[in-house]
């Protein structure tokens, strides 16, 4: 018989979310993830007859491939896998278990996905499509020119408080991923949308109430990143914009435009705050597409 944990695998899990969050400053979205991923886990083991401490290599191989039958994406299967490392890396530290079934365990290969590109006349377009006869309307319009602008993850927008804008200075201060702070400057254009907003429409949302969240909605708490991808998507369908959006479309143009007007790598890798160059070199794979495509295009001879 197998030998049963000490305490609900539950408890294990939340143990385990608590130790990355000490060691590493994980943002709560993260840390769900993870939970969640393992949950997805104990529940297929305990259908096995098994559990997360008593799970084996081939356990966990045959976990894995389970997930290509649901149809997820070799993507997802690496990141769970990767997730699934650290907690089996902590539990052996932990004295819980006494091996690391996924040492042996090969990441699967992958391709590297090219983020859709929203074109610099598309970004215009869905820019200008709230309606500025209404407070939503001008919080939208000003979330997408800052989100433009600095290329910010829409989980760093939604968190913004009136403290991190700097308009004396034009710069945004961003705790990032594992708690990095970064200085994000946000240009004129952006700048002028914040002092509008602040100056009317954020009063109007808000009435008398109080809100740490720079940008309330008018229940006057801050807004989820669901409901403002959610209005992302409407606006891009008044827009006319037909290419795939992802949460992070702004934040990919902002990128990719950057770089095909002359910015130096390293610093589009500051201002996204990515810890490794390689994660920022994907948009020089874009930027050049894009280039090869505008030279097919108008060049006489190509």
């Amino acid at each position: 018989m197998r030998a049963t944990a000490p305490f609900s695998e539950q408890h294990l899990i939340e143990r385990f979310a608590d130790a990355l969050w000490m060691e590493r400053g994980l943002s709560d979205n993260t840390l769900a993830g993870y939970r969640a991923d393992l949950r997805d886990l104990a529940t297929w083991l305990a259908r096995e007859g098994s559990d997360l401490l008593c799970a084996s290599r081939a356990d966990l191989q045959a976990y894995l491939a389970s997930l290509v039958q649901r149809g997820l994406k070799v993507r997802t299967s690496t990141r769970r896998l990767s997730g699934l490392r650290q907690f089996y890396r902590w539990a052996v530290g932990e004295g819980l278990t006494a091996e690391d079934p996924t040492a042996l365990i090969e990441m699967p290969r992958q391709g590297r996905p090219l983020p859709h590109l929203l074109t610099e006349s598309q970004v215009d377009d869905l820019l200008q499509a709230p309606g500025l006869d209404s407070p939503e309307g001008v919080r939208d319009r000003c979330m997408l020119e800052l989100l433009y602008a600095t290329g910010l993850r829409v989980s760093e927008l939604i968190g913004l408080r009136a403290e991190q804008i700097s308009l004396a200075q034009g710069v945004v201060r961003v705790v990032g991923k594992g708690n990095k702070e970064r200085l994000v400057p946000m240009g004129d254009e952006a700048a002028d949308w914040v002092c509008r907003f602040a100056a009317g429409a954020r009063r109007e949302l808000l009435g008398e109430r109080v809100c740490e969240a720079f940008f309330p909605t008018r229940r006057g708490a801050g807004m989820t990143r669901q409901a403002f991808w959610y209005r992302i998507k409407q606006y891009a369908r008044q827009a006319g914009i037909t290419t795939p959006l992802s949460p992070h479309t702004l934040r990919h143009a902002f990128a990719t435009h950057l770089l095909n007007h002359g910015a130096d790598l390293r610093v589009v890798q500051l201002l996204l705050g990515h810890s490794s160059l390689s994660t920022t070199q994907i948009y020089t794979h874009v930027a050049h597409e894009r280039l090869q495509c505008l030279y097919e295009q108008h060049h006489p001879r190509a």
